[in-house]
């Protein structure tokens, strides 16, 4: 990771905790339950691609703040969500106990549809990213859904990259598209953007379960080989996920050909995604 993008990764993630420290309840049960995943250690990569992609396009960071942390907590609670007992049934998540561990499944539930109850309050004032914000969530459901189908089955290659699409990939290109119109991007910049986060999604997706499969509960924070049969490394073998990811990669640089200096974050992100270590 170039220094800079770590210096910047870790600038931008405690602007992040501070508005979402703002942003959160702080009294009650269920404002424990939101914090505690909230504030459970994750890397920000979401909201930090949505700062980044601002930066690219000469917007103002500051502009896309609220929809960062809108589409920090949709994340939290898919996750909470995607670790109850009734899907992957998850006792780790970041290293920590999940959130129906600490506070009992209702109250996870409850604590997940806060969340995303907050994260469309947070974002009203900003009508077209909030619509890229619901279309994408749609898709994680969809895409979770396609996952339980499959649970069991020996999928095929274009039939999982569908599945992450939707369940990895469409929160991540809410985080582009809806970044970029809020700071006025023009079509042809969206277009391109939206061509760097599809290839970065699958990068991501393919990196992930790579580490699930080669990687140990210490590092990744959360029990590893759990989507061992129906990951990338399943279908089409480690060294053959490891070529794809790097070839995704590329093509998601590749797309950024007609931005300048300004988008360095951005390739310095699709770097980042298939070297890191959890």
């Amino acid at each position: 990771m170039p220094a800079e993008l770590k210096k910047y990764i870790k600038k931008q993630a405690r602007i992040v905790d501070k508005n979402l420290d703002k942003y959160l309840p702080e009294k009650g049960t269920l404002a424990k339950a939101m914090r505690y995943s909230i504030f459970a250690g994750g890397k920000r990569f979401r909201p930090i691609l949505c700062l980044a992609t601002a930066k690219a396009v000469g917007g103002a960071e500051k502009k896309v703040l609220p929809f960062a942390c809108a589409v920090e907590m949709i994340h939290t609670f898919t996750l909470i969500h995607d670790d109850l007992p009734a899907m992957d049934n998850s006792a780790y998540r970041r290293g920590k106990p999940t959130c129906h561990k600490v506070f009992g499944e209702a109250l996870a539930v409850l604590a997940g549809d806060a969340l995303n109850t907050l994260a469309f309050e947070v974002s009203a004032e900003f009508p077209a990213a909030v619509k890229t914000l619901a279309a994408a969530l749609l898709e994680v459901v969809e895409g979770q859904v396609l996952d339980i189908e499959a649970e069991g089955k020996k999928l095929s290659l274009a039939k999982l990259v569908a599945i992450h699409n939707k369940k990895t990939g469409a929160l991540l290109k809410a985080c582009v598209q809806g970044s970029a119109l809020l700071c006025g991007a023009r079509p042809k910049e969206v277009k391109d953007l939206t061509d760097y986060v599809e290839h970065l999604g699958l990068a991501f997706q393919i990196a992930d379960d790579i580490l699930d499969a080669t990687s140990t509960k210490a590092k990744l924070g959360k029990p590893v080989k759990a989507d061992l049969e129906k990951g990338f490394p399943y279908t089409v073998g480690l060294a053959q996920s490891k070529n794809i990811a790097a070839q995704e990669k590329m093509k998601s640089i590749e797309a950024l050909e007609g931005f300048g200096t300004s988008a360095d974050i951005l390739r310095w992100l699709s770097e980042y995604v298939v070297k890191r270590e959890n």
